[in-house]
């Protein structure tokens, strides 16, 4: 009879991970538990609660609204910027001094933090001095970002859609780069078409990268809060006051942390439970 030996040695590099992980994901969420079912005056003077914000969140038609506004802007964000970043890489050159240029242009929207992108696109977008804002105006087109909703919805999600479609992009190259050149040998022999090529070989090759980039772009989306903060402040009126901006409007402009932790409990199962259903769908077939 033999005896495997499991080396357990990995778990001293995993450790300091651990530990990381639980001071700053843990810990933290273990204070908002905590507001979430109690309710305090200051002093550190607390009153049990129980599921009392949990019933007044779920049951408030401002909570609603700003959750439909984030799943409408993740849903749109999420059906522009994974086909099109899989179209600019399927369009860019695979071999070259060019690939170098391109992979460096793409890389170039990620480098910019959050808040000066929203800054970017504040300046960018005023109506009467933006580039975007006078030459919409001066085509007839009537825009003004600051007093009209559908205006401010167009350049939130455009400022996205700029800032954030480069890591769909880098993502998908990734994947087509590790596709072996038997594959294209063999459907060159077939005489495959080139949307043959990209339908039967390229897009299943890359079905995991573009999982991770789906979860990537759905967790950030759904999460946003910077760019459009910087860029219309939740408006105009609340048009684009999405359930993140209204969360920290609830925590820090009326203190209100009992319903913030409710709030902030909430946001986080319904990310978690969302990745996890999306994923155990995708990858359904894989473990068959």
């Amino acid at each position: 009879m033999t005896v495997k030996l499991t080396n357990q040695k990995a778990w001293f590099l995993v450790a300091p991970v651990v530990v990381l992980v639980a001071f700053n994901a843990v810990i933290p969420l273990m204070t908002v538990v905590n507001y979430s079912v109690q309710e305090s005056f200051g002093n550190n003077i607390f009153f049990w609660e129980g599921v009392k914000w949990f019933e007044e969140v779920l049951h408030s038609e401002r909570f609603a609204a700003s959750l439909m506004r984030q799943i409408f802007f993740t849903s749109v964000i999420l059906l522009i910027e994974i086909p099109f970043g899989v179209a600019i890489a399927l369009s860019m050159p695979r071999k070259g001094p060019w690939v170098s240029v391109c992979l460096v242009l793409m890389a170039l929207p990620l480098l910019i933090p959050w808040n000066v992108v929203g800054a970017m696109w504040n300046i960018f977008s005023l109506p009467d001095i933006g580039l975007l804002g006078k030459a919409l105006n001066s085509l007839g087109i009537g825009y003004d970002y600051t007093q009209e909703p559908i205006s401010a919805w167009f350049t939130v999600i455009l400022m996205d859609v700029w800032h954030w479609t480069s890591l769909v992009v880098l993502l998908a190259f990734a994947g087509l780069s590790s596709i072996p050149e038997a594959y294209y040998h063999a459907a060159k022999i077939d005489g495959a078409s080139p949307w043959a090529i990209v339908r039967y070989i390229e897009l299943p090759k890359m079905k995991r990268v573009l999982i991770i980039a789906f979860l990537l772009r759905f967790m950030d989306s759904f999460m946003i809060y910077t760019e459009p903060f910087v860029l219309t402040g939740g408006g105009p009126g609340n048009a684009t006051t999405f359930l993140s901006i209204d969360l920290v409007k609830v925590a820090l402009g009326q203190f209100d942390l009992g319903p913030a932790g409710a709030i902030s409990l909430i946001y986080f199962l319904i990310i978690l439970l969302t990745c996890w259903l999306f994923y155990t769908l995708t990858m359904k077939d894989e473990a068959q």
